[in-house]
């Protein structure tokens, strides 16, 4: 049956598909749309830092791709992607599970590349999913997960998170019948938590034991800021894993290129759904990041990024202990209730908060808006029973000075907001 048309196209003889009715707005894309307000600080989208686009190498490389080979780089490509785009990738992926003590033998042709990882999502959705298929992700997860899934029309079960990783004892109570957990290991969005290395290891056990797939999205994992996270879940079972990575946050978003990991057992299909959507990723930018990432580029480009988002995070974390006191290393649920909590990730690009209890992150925000800040709300986060109180700050994009100021800013507006 299809979707009627909103009330404002009734007289359009175009019909819906039903699964046009399950799209939604982003969330956060809405709220970013306000953050172009001048003078407002943004703590709300999930954007890397421009400063660190390495714009000269670049500009190099555009260069070089087009003296190199001009036809190839302008001409329709393979749908698999550039052959040494993803030879690199299968190797960077071998050598990071080696130091984290795991043997992964990465094939290249089990990489796919695509049009950023959000493209990985879309592609798994597809091939993955049916209408009313039981999937599980974490609470909360990825929004934009969720709006890849959703259109498929499957049955989301979140399954209950802490700040070590998924709840392998709520796990087993819903694993029956799901197609997949979906996971974000590494300074997870919205919340930046990491998983343990025991929770990945009993993840994997189960995870295996119930023949339960994996899929893991990994775009933050080189985002760390003192040590590197633990070995990929899919190193450990790589028949029952797909992996999701992208070059946004190392390099550059606007290029739009990502990159997915998959069993033999499936890469196909996947591949077949990448054809019907855009038939390649684009040739020339896939050969500009082949170049720029000659050499070892990304072993010293990346540190840099990461020095720069550690002390951005600890300027957050300072300026959220001068407005509303340290957080208490030990206090019972009611001290915790009655002040603003936060976590302190060890990577990645965001924070995760929680208002007092009786203040809602939705009513929030507009009061913020009208001191200067911006900030994403939590509850859109989570597949059901959202947490009203949580909000997610990003702390990258801001400078140190902005970070105070708007922090400064985000205490004001939950004063008026307690009518303090």
């Amino acid at each position: 049956m299809n979707a009627p048309l909103p009330p404002d196209c009734l007289n359009s003889p175009w019909q819906l598909a039903r699964r046009a009715e399950r799209m939604n707005p982003s969330v956060i894309r809405e709220i970013l749309k306000v953050t172009e307000r001048p003078g407002i600080i943004s703590f709300a989208g999930g954007l890397p830092s421009s400063k660190t686009f390495p714009v000269a190498e670049f500009e190099a490389a555009c260069a070089q791709v087009l003296k190199d080979d001009p036809a190839g780089a302008l001409q329709y490509a393979a749908s698999e992607g550039y052959a040494p785009l993803r030879q690199m990738v299968a190797e960077q992926l071998r050598t990071k599970a080696a130091a984290a003590g795991h043997t992964w033998e990465v094939d290249p042709a089990q990489v796919l590349i695509t049009t950023g990882s959000q493209q990985g999502l879309d592609l798994v959705a597809k091939v993955l999913v049916d209408a009313g298929s039981k999937i599980l992700v974490e609470s909360p997860t990825y929004l934009g997960a969720v709006s890849a899934f959703i259109p498929m029309e499957p049955d989301v079960v979140s399954v209950a998170s802490d700040d070590q990783g998924v709840d392998i004892s709520d796990l087993r109570t819903k694993a029956a019948g799901a197609r997949f957990l979906y996971v974000l290991p590494n300074f997870q969005n919205p919340t930046g938590n990491t998983m343990s290395e025991a929770r990945r290891a009993a993840l994997s056990t189960v995870a295996a034991e119930l023949n339960l797939p994996l899929i893991e999205d990994n775009p933050y994992g080189d985002l760390w800021f003192d040590t590197p996270p633990p070995a990929p879940l899919t190193a450990r079972n790589p028949d029952g894993c797909i992996y999701l990575g992208s070059f946004s946050k190392v390099l550059a978003p606007g290029l739009r290129l990502g990159f997915l990991v998959a069993p033999k057992a499936v890469y196909p299909k996947l591949l077949e759904a990448k054809q019907a959507a855009d038939l390649h990723s684009p040739g020339f930018n896939q050969r500009m990041i082949a170049q720029v990432m000659q050499g070892g580029f990304l072993d010293r480009h990346v540190p840099k990024i990461r020095a720069l988002y550690k002390a951005q995070r600890d300027a957050m974390l300072e300026a959220l202990a001068q407005h509303f006191g340290p957080m208490p290393a030990q206090a019972d649920a009611a001290m915790l209730d009655s002040r603003l909590t936060w976590n302190c990730p060890a990577g990645g690009m965001f924070l995760w908060a929680r208002l007092p209890q009786g203040q809602r992150a939705v009513d929030l925000l507009p009061i913020a808006v009208e001191q200067g800040v911006a900030f994403v709300p939590g509850a859109p986060f989570y597949a059901d029973h959202g947490d009203e109180r949580t909000l997610r700050l990003s702390f990258v994009t801001p400078s140190v000075e902005e970070i105070h100021r708007g922090v400064a800013a985000l205490a004001r507006a939950m004063q008026e907001q307690a009518g303090v």
